[in-house]
Formats: structure tokens, C-alpha cells, sequence
């Protein structure tokens, strides 16, 4: 039986995810962390049966009241790294669902790893559709050495890119980082408009009412090109199964891993 705390429990896809390891039966949901229903019962929030599953306003509350294994943060990046941080120093396993951390972010969570011997699965997004595309993309980026991704979301997400876009570039730049035709020494008008750099790979967000959440990886040759896209639906559960399979695995290793495909067979 793995011992759970959610972070962002009650959130959009955290509140699907609190359903799911409470009906898992090899998991046990002992806490949530959520500012908004601090001191609430979970199972009241989310209307689970006769449950009594305790709401912390803070991770160093939680660690404090409640004996856990994972932590599951699904809340923010501006409080993500804390969360992830502090939860390392006390020795628990954890899985992070929150979009929007960094490279010099996962620096640090990969120290903190090493000084307590503890381990942490970064997962930038659970559906099997974006897993596929990663997993797709990196083998387009072996053999088309040219390639941009386009991040949309609705007008209200406020990481910019999102957190799957940030885990795309970093995975594909370790496969070759894109064949630049003009620098940006060469570039004449609005630079800023070719978008940003994440590893040397050019990433475009796009933020508008009407989109949910999707992602493009569009590969280009001399007269062919390839795109290859996740559109995702107004609903969370494509991101329940992952979510659970993530917590199942984070324990069966030692150090960072990052990707849901990292701990799948293919």
C-alpha cells in the first residue's frame, strides 16, 4: 500500500487524480495540500464516500501531520520547487505533474536527490498521447535535423512555455540540437517574434480562448515536412492512468528520471 499526498489535490487534474489513488487498491490517499481548502476534509471537497482525508495549506505542514511515501506536487511552478525540495530533504519519493519548471530547476531537485538518496519522476504531461509523441518525435529528430514546436493553451495558463514544451525541447536537443538556416545575428524586424530558445530548439506559445492544451513538433526537409501534434480535451482524465502509473513507479529507482516513457515498456 503506497502512502500518497497530493499538492494541488483539488485542482483541475490534481481532484482527478485524488479520485483515482483513492479507488486504486494497492494506494492510500493520506493528504492533499491546497491553500484555497486549507483545514477541509478531501473526502467532502471531492464527495469521497465517508473518507477523512486531512487538507494542509503547506508541504512543511503536511510533512509534519502525516506519514507519506509520495508526494505528488500538482500545483505551480512558483511554488513547485519548494514543494519538491522539501519534500527530498525528508526522504520521500516524488512525482512532479507541474508544468513550467526549469532546466536550472531540475539542477537543483538533482542535487537534492543525491544529498537524500531519494528519487523523482518528472512527468511534463501523463497522457499516453503525449508520451507516444515524444517517444515519435525523438525518432523524427535522428533523421531531420531541422525541427520547431508550437505550445497552445488557453488565455488564462500563466507558464509560458508549458511544461511539456520545456520537457519536448530538452529531449529532443539531446537527440541534435536544430540546423539553424539564418542566426539570429541575421535576423532583421521583430526578433522576439521567431519565439524562444530552449536548448538551442525554437519554441512558439500560443495562448488564446478556445484551445485546451495542445502540442505540435513540426520537422521540415527540402520539399517535405512532418508534424506531429497532442490535442488534448477539456477533461482530466487522460492524465489519471499516467498519474497513478508514475506513482507505482517512482519507487522502483534511485535518482532523476524524467518522462512517463522512462519507466514504460515500449
Amino acid at each position: 500500500m503506497i502512502k500518497v499526498c497530493i499538492a494541488g489535490g483539488t485542482g483541475w487534474a490534481g481532484s482527478e487524480l485524488s479520485k483515482g489513488v483513492f479507488m486504486h487498491p494497492n494506494m492510500k490517499l493520506v493528504g492533499a495540500i491546497s491553500r484555497k481548502h486549507k483545514g477541509e476534509n478531501l473526502g467532502t471537497v471531492l464527495n469521497l464516500a465517508s473518507a477523512d482525508i486531512p487538507i494542509f495549506g503547506d508541504v512543511e505542514t503536511a510533512l509534519k501531520e502525516v506519514d507519506f511515501e509520495v508526494l505528488v506536487e500538482y500545483t505551480k511552478p512558483d511554488i513547485a520547487l519548494k514543494n519538491v525540495i522539501s519534500s527530498l530533504k525528508r526522504g520521500k519519493n516524488v512525482v512532479i505533474g507541474t508544468s513550467g519548471l526549469t532546466d536550472e530547476d531540475y539542477s537543483e531537485i538533482e542535487k537534492t536527490i543525491d544529498e537524500n538518496d531519494a528519487s523523482v519522476l518528472a512527468v511534463g504531461n501523463f497522457a499516453l498521447t503525449v508520451v507516444l509523441l515524444q517517444k515519435f518525435s525523438e525518432m523524427a529528430a535522428k533523421y531531420i535535423p531541422n525541427f520547431e514546436i508550437i505550445d497552445y493553451a488557453h488565455e488564462d495558463k500563466i507558464d509560458s512555455p508549458s511544461g511539456t514544451a520545456r520537457e519536448l525541447a530538452y529531449r529532443l536537443s539531446k537527440v541534435q540540437r536544430p540546423n539553424p538556416y539564418i542566426t539570429e545575428e541575421d535576423l532583421i524586424g521583430e526578433k522576439a517574434s521567431r519565439g524562444a530558445k530552449l536548448n538551442e530548439v525554437q519554441v512558439h506559445s500560443v495562448r488564446l480562448p478556445g484551445h485546451v492544451i495542445s502540442i505540435e513538433a513540426i520537422f521540415g526537409l527540402k520539399d517535405e515536412k512532418l508534424s506531429i501534434r497532442h490535442d488534448s480535451g477539456s477533461s482530466a482524465e487522460p492524465y489519471v492512468k499516467g498519474g497513478l502509473l508514475a506513482i507505482e513507479k517512482v519507487g522502483t529507482f534511485k535518482g532523476l528520471r524524467r518522462g512517463l516513457d522512462s519507466v514504460m515498456e515500449f
